[in-house]
């Protein structure tokens, strides 16, 4: 076996080539793919995934979704509602205006914020609602919402410990995230192997989301929009995947601070465009938003299938929610632990913004295009709807108002699926890195190019459950970190805003 870093990813490219060789020849890769998913998805369904209300035959309420509810809730009663009483001060501290030039990191508040928004501003945002909607019901975009405000102080939590544990190398890099501070926190606590052995299952959860959701989802329900507006990738899938992986291996070969660069770019100006057109849309059906808004709430709370119905509603919201924003999951704290602060609650203000911007406002506008449209329930789209392509199906609800937006949406959707892939890059990195060592980095970056091309040659439904079962499953690990330490992240918290309300803060940056 070859032991070198160089051979190792030598063997992979070529792996890859035959891979990409037998793929293109047929399509029995295809399906075995798409068999080897199922087969996969069975058995971690079984672990993360049972139903913990197994008394209600007609109720399916997952252990994992009840863990983020939890969790959600415990952290922000025990931060004191930090979601709500920091906001404006979170936006001072983007802007800049607490910053210093001596400040240890990697890059900005600003640039951690937007590669970390890059994986979570991703098609959990135009697919993932749309498929909560047509199986939930609209009722599900209120849950999202609750589950998104809750889940901003989730991520205060989990990017100021990725701050309090984060290891500064000795050339410049940062080792940062949820391992350091499963492994190094709880080794404080006493529990040093504990620690180890959670942190070593959230970095292979962490690899598997990063190859499933945070890369063969993003390019396989993007290729999905894109069809609808370019019918030749439809008898082509593996090119677009070969287009994909090609600009994806540009920019993660360059590491985080390329990545940080290039989503500072890319995501302010996707995200503009994206919600220019959603209030386009909603303008165009100004008269029908209260209605609306109206069938959101009371489906939401709706007992009209029973107990089961109601749950069902919820658990979507809350998934979606997840599955978008990411809180409780602790992958963004990987990029918030580079950030330059010399107050690790600092960056998790600034964190706190990401459920904010990408579930309470990207995910609701989103929703109510699909609901005002109603595509989700017009028979014509029932295939979009049955085979998980959320995608096509949100490209089709803005195609039915903006009759030329579906050839610009098939370009936001490419953008969104890119910089989502390149920060999970990253993520999957970290993690692999941190069980590995950092020999190995490369070779990792060879593996994630190649399942690229895999997740343009697979079915949606088939990686959209795997996507879900490893994303969610990081949770797992992850919040019983958040609740062991969380005492220490709420007496750093009120020291900070004990300086902050004395003057002490803005006398450092000269403003006091």
């Amino acid at each position: 076996m070859p032991r070198s870093p160089k051979a190792v990813t030598a063997l992979l490219v070529v792996c890859l080539m035959l891979f990409s060789s037998l793929a293109f020849a047929d399509g029995e890769a295809t399906r075995t793919l798409n068999d080897w998913f199922g087969v996969l998805n069975g058995y971690l369904a079984a672990v993360f995934f049972f139903n913990i209300l197994f008394f209600m035959d007609d109720v399916n309420f997952p252990f994992i979704v009840a863990w983020l509810i939890a969790g959600a809730v415990y952290l922000t009663l025990r931060m004191g509602f930090i979601n709500v009483r920091v906001f404006h001060h979170s936006i001072a501290i983007l802007r800049g205006r607490y910053s210093r030039p001596d400040d240890v990191g990697e890059v900005s508040p600003f640039q951690a914020l937007t590669t970390a928004l890059s994986a979570t501003v991703g098609l959990g945002n135009i697919a993932g609602v749309a498929i909560a909607v047509s199986i939930g019901g609209p009722g599900a975009t209120l849950w999202m919402i609750i589950a998104g405000l809750l889940g901003m102080t989730v991520k205060f939590t989990e990017a100021t410990l990725a701050q309090m544990y984060r290891e500064v190398r000795p050339d410049g890099h940062i080792m940062g995230g949820a391992m350091e501070y499963l492994s190094r926190g709880l080794a404080e606590k006493g529990w040093a192997r504990s620690g180890k052995v959670l942190a070593m299952l959230f970095c292979v959860l962490a690899i598997g989301a990063s190859l499933g959701g945070g890369n063969a989802f993003q390019v396989s329900q993007s290729l999905n929009a894109v069809k609808q507006s370019v019918p030749f990738f439809e008898a082509q899938p593996w090119l677009f995947g070969l287009i994909m992986a090609a600009l994806v291996g540009v920019v993660i070969i360059g590491g985080i601070r390329r990545i940080a660069h290039t989503a500072e770019a890319i995501v302010p100006t996707m995200v503009i465009i994206y919600l220019l057109a959603c209030l386009w849309v909603i303008g165009s059906h100004a008269s029908e938003v209260p209605a609306a808004l109206g069938l959101i709430v009371h489906e939401a709370f709706t007992l009209d299938a029973g107990v089961g119905g109601l749950i069902g509603v919820l658990v979507q919201g809350f998934k979606r929610a997840a599955f978008s924003s990411e809180a409780g999951i602790g992958s963004a704290a990987i990029a918030h632990s580079t950030a330059r602060t010399p107050y690790p609650v600092r960056q998790g203000m600034v964190a706190l913004l990401e459920p904010f911007i990408d579930t309470v406002v990207i995910c609701t506008m989103t929703a109510l295009v699909i609901v005002i449209t109603g595509v989700y329930l017009n028979p014509e789209y029932a295939p979009l709807v049955q085979d998980n392509h959320g995608a096509a199906l949100t490209s089709v609800a803005f195609g039915s108002v903006i009759s030329w937006f579906p050839l610009v949406l098939s370009l936001s959707v490419v953008l969104f699926a890119y910089s989502t892939m390149i920060s999970w890059s990253y993520y999957g990195e970290r993690c692999w890195t941190y069980l590995f060592g950092e020999r190995f980095s490369m070779a990792f970056r060879v593996i994630f190019v190649a399942f690229v091309v895999v997740g343009s040659m697979t079915s949606a439904s088939n990686i959209l459950d795997f996507s879900d079962l490893m994303l969610l499953s990081m949770a797992f690990p992850n919040l019983i970190g958040l609740y062991i330490l969380s005492g220490r992240v709420r007496q750093a918290l009120d020291e900070y805003m004990a300086r902050l309300k004395s003057g002490e803060l803005d006398r450092e940056v000269g403003r006091g």
